[in-house]
């Protein structure tokens, strides 16, 4: 354990946090959850679920990372041994999102070089579908792979396990100081040319004008919790295995709120900068903004190229800042994702980190190829969905059970804490992780099996649903069972070495 790598600095371990939290959900996902939950009225409840599961959760992650000093299945198998397949589970799923996220990068980064000479036309959808992605007809149906995404895939791979195979302290650490000062700059200079843009007030109008009927709306409040649990990287093993890198003497509960309000800063700056693009757009089709509004795959490769498209100067500079943003977001989130299943792989078969990032990163950078073919989006579609709402949530939902009823270790973790940090956490801090928290989450549980069995997700086929959906995120918690079963290499060793001193 004494032989652990370590963060350089206390910069460089909150830099990468917030690199793993900002990804691309705070630039298309955010805004329009907020623009459809109430706009300005949606950050009370927004700040509510923040500081009452977001920050509480980052609290608890930091604080099982560095007291137990492993990745996610190691450490939290230390606290309870009844835990580790909950910490396996959380691995599986960061696995199987980083198979798909990968590829969603190398759109964006393709997008990047699209941006100078507006490759994508008068309409950007029919490019995207039809000449980009050469989308196969039928969901499930693979048809080849195609070389426009491949090859910026590759690319993709090459960064992210490049900065994988360097290390913690010489590559994580070193590519975050580099990609989130970066993205701030390149956002910030997007937001502001959006902002001097014609329309843009109108826009901002409709990003922040309260709508306080929407409070009373209990799937509002939903929503709010959702999307802070969805974009600040909780329950995907990636909180526990970054702090577990953490030197001994750190100030776990004040890292905490600085990565969770700088996440939410960021995703306040996403809104202000694609609303005032919409607003833009909306001035220009002489429409009103609400018949403009996009989220996910269409805000970014759809829309955008339209706004871009209306620029009235420096469009393909507009476009590269843009999609340049999306690439550093996503590479960092990437990165943060694939090194869960590397320190997990490390300790588990004792490997060296040059063969955890070859093995892990190369297996899943070959599953990857799955969405460089011509039905990569309809499987990315599926995949993705499944994981979030029955992977990630569900994961989240047992791990806050697991610590706060049936180990008893909130106590423990809060002392532990606030042994280390300036801001010492009590009661409230335990009566959010045990009892608001896992009623939240419960009922998001709840609320989308019943929605997903009454009415099957995307209209696409069961059997597609059932192979790419279904079987996706219950097979990763049946590898969190599996790998559960093997004992870990170093707990292994660390145990025989208990018995020889003991003279057994």
């Amino acid at each position: 354990m004494d032989n652990r790598p370590q963060w350089g600095t206390r910069a460089g371990f909150i830099l990468a946090a917030i690199g793993s939290a900002v990804g691309l959900g705070n630039i298309w996902r955010f805004p329009a959850t907020a623009y459809e939950n109430g706009g300005g009225a949606f950050f009370i409840p927004y700040l509510f679920a923040l500081l009452t599961a977001g920050i509480p959760l980052l609290v608890m992650e930091f604080t099982i990372g560095h007291k137990y000093r492993g990745s996610a299945p190691m450490s939290l198998g230390r606290m309870s041994k009844g835990s580790e397949w909950i910490g396996w589970w959380q691995v599986a799923i960061s696995f199987v999102i980083s198979t798909y996220y990968a590829v969603i990068i190398a759109w964006a980064m393709s997008y990047s070089v699209f941006s100078f000479n507006l490759t994508w036309g008068s309409e950007p959808g029919d490019f995207l579908f039809g000449d980009y992605l050469k989308l196969a007809e039928t969901p499930g149906q693979f048809g080849g792979l195609v070389p426009g995404v491949l090859i910026p895939l590759v690319l993709v791979w090459v960064l992210a396990l490049g900065v994988l195979f360097a290390g913690v302290k010489k590559g994580i650490e070193v590519a975050n100081k580099i990609f989130i000062p970066a993205l701030v700059i390149l956002f910030g200079i997007i937001v502001i040319r959006a902002l001097t843009l014609e329309g843009a007030a109108a826009g901002l109008d409709a990003f922040f004008k309260p709508d306080w009927s929407k409070i009373a709306d209990g799937k509002v409040w939903v929503a709010a919790y959702g999307q802070i649990f969805f974009s600040l990287s909780i329950a995907f093993a990636i909180m526990i295995t970054y702090s577990s890198y953490l030197p001994k003497k750190s100030d776990i509960t004040n890292n905490a709120f600085i990565t969770g309000f700088s996440n939410s800063g960021f995703e306040l700056l996403a809104g202000i900068g694609v609303f005032s693009a919409l607003g833009f757009m909306a001035a220009q089709q002489g429409v009103p903004v609400s018949e403009v509004v996009e989220a996910g795959v269409g805000l970014a490769f759809v829309v955008f190229p339209q706004i871009i498209n209306e620029f009235p100067a420096l469009n393909g500079l507009f476009g590269f800042l843009f999609f340049g943003s999306l690439v550093l977001a996503g590479l960092s989130s990437l990165i943060s994702i694939v090194e869960t299943f590397v320190a997990g792989v490390q300790e588990k078969f004792n490997v060296s980190r040059t063969k955890a990032v070859a093995f892990g990163g190369g297996l899943s950078a070959l599953i990857s190829l799955i969405y460089a073919t011509k039905g990569g989006l309809y499987f990315l579609d599926s995949v993705d969905y499944f994981i979030n709402q029955f992977g990630v949530a569900m994961a989240g939902l047992f791990e806050v059970i697991a610590i706060a009823w049936f180990a008893k270790e909130l106590k423990n973790l809060q002392s532990h804490a606030n042994s280390m940090s300036d801001i010492r956490v009590g009661a409230w801090w335990r009566i959010c992780l045990g009892f608001i928290t896992p009623a939240v989450l419960g009922y998001m549980m709840f609320d989308n099996l019943r929605n997903n069995l009454t009415a099957p997700y995307g209209d696409y086929p069961l059997g597609f649903l059932f192979n790419w959906g279904w079987t996706v995120a219950i097979g990763a918690m049946l590898v969190g069972v599996l790998f559960t079963i093997k004992r870990n290499s170093a707990d292994n060793s660390l145990s025989m070495s208990k018995s020889k001193s003991k003279g057994v």
